[in-house]
């Protein structure tokens, strides 16, 4: 059983392309979460009117402490995720951002690597296309990104959610996340880079939709300055090397 955790908040304008996206390769016993961060337009709506029984929607809280944090948006998105990823059931899970597209082919590439390479994670590659769905002719990666050594992975944080696709087990030692986590995706990647086996497939299974209203900082202005980025990095490993002790307890 398949399962893809998708974390909302105002999505209307491409909620729908993006679901039907990925309910075209799924099976009748495969499900979608849907965690809902307070949408105050249509998002809910939109997706209640396509109509499939595999979609599933849950409601997720705000924390009032992580508004008022610096960073809220990317902590709030990490704690929607986990509210997702609580919640799914199917031995696969893969994570889907609300304005994207996948590739016709993703899943059955995804699962086939599963499958062949006996691993807990697959990254796959990824092509922007702009807000209107045209291609931009822009690869992600034009190489492997994934290092084997996890103070590398955190060097140069390779890992996009919306690429991840991980077995359920992983859990085990990735949730809960940290409290107040910014980036969901560098937490479960580099924890999976370090107890388990990545795999990257190296063709672009997911087109990536750049506009102006993108959470990720690959399309927005970057605030993270340069003692920032450092910071973030010292408490992620500090936090990381805190999840690992536990786990050899």
């Amino acid at each position: 059983m398949i399962s893809v955790c998708i974390a909302t908040h105002n999505g209307e304008k491409f909620i729908r392309s993006q679901i039907e996206s990925v309910l075209l390769q799924l099976s009748t016993d495969d499900e979608v979460i849907v965690s809902d961060d307070g949408s105050s337009d249509n998002t809910i709506d939109i997706i209640q009117k396509i109509g499939d029984k595999r979609i599933k929607i849950y409601e997720y809280k705000q924390d009032a402490t992580l508004l008022q944090m610096t960073k809220s948006t990317f902590r709030l998105c990490a704690a929607n995720f986990q509210k997702a990823l609580s919640r799914a059931q199917g031995d696969y899970i893969f994570l889907a951002d609300q304005d994207d597209l996948w590739s016709k082919d993703r899943v059955q590439q995804v699962m086939e690597a599963f499958q062949r390479e006996d691993c807990d994670m697959v990254l796959c590659n990824y092509r922007i296309i702009d807000q209107n769905g045209n291609d931009t002719d822009i690869l992600g990666h034009t190489k492997n990104p994934i290092r084997k050594n996890l103070l590398l992975n955190l060097c140069n944080i390779p890992f996009m959610g919306c690429c991840i696709a991980i077995k359920k087990d992983v859990l085990k030692y990735c949730l809960p996340f940290p409290y107040a986590c910014i980036s969901h995706d560098n937490w479960i990647g580099c924890l999976v880079g370090y107890f388990g086996k990545i795999v990257y497939l190296q063709d672009p299974l997911h087109l990536y939709r750049r506009h102006f209203d993108n959470v990720s900082p690959t399309t927005q202005k970057s605030e993270n300055n340069y003692w920032f980025r450092i910071n973030y990095r010292i408490v992620l490993l500090w936090q990381m090397l805190n999840r690992i002790l536990k786990m050899k307890e």
